[in-house]
């Protein structure tokens, strides 16, 4: 696996977890204090989640994910914040599989 997937799905993550706080907060004050509009944030973070699905298979695909790990990370850009937690978790383990060479062995974590 070359270090250009990996560095895609990180670039994606952020931007998309960036954005997605940027969606909750601008749903915050649409509907808890009745100002705002969130149609071009929604559609902004929406082009966006679609780019870091791709980039989120690719990096799955080639490091060998089991189906449910790659729902974990894919579940990841739908909660705020998680994205945060789970991208470095993620990048650790791509790493290693860059440096080694070889993909790691077929496991779900949940």
């Amino acid at each position: 696996m070359k270090a250009n997937v990996l560095t895609r799905y990180r670039v994606m993550a952020y931007i998309t977890a960036v954005w997605l706080l940027v969606f909750t907060g601008a749903i915050v004050l649409k509907y808890g204090f009745d100002t705002g509009d969130t149609m071009l944030i929604s559609q902004i973070h929406g082009v966006l989640f679609i780019v870091y699905v791709i980039f989120a298979f690719d990096l799955g695909s080639k490091a060998k994910w089991p189906f449910g790990k790659l729902l974990w990370v894919l579940a990841a850009g739908c909660i705020p914040f998680a994205s945060f937690f789970v991208e470095p978790k993620v990048t650790r383990e791509a790493r290693a599989l860059i440096d080694g060479g070889t993909a790691a062995p077929a496991r779900a974590e949940a």
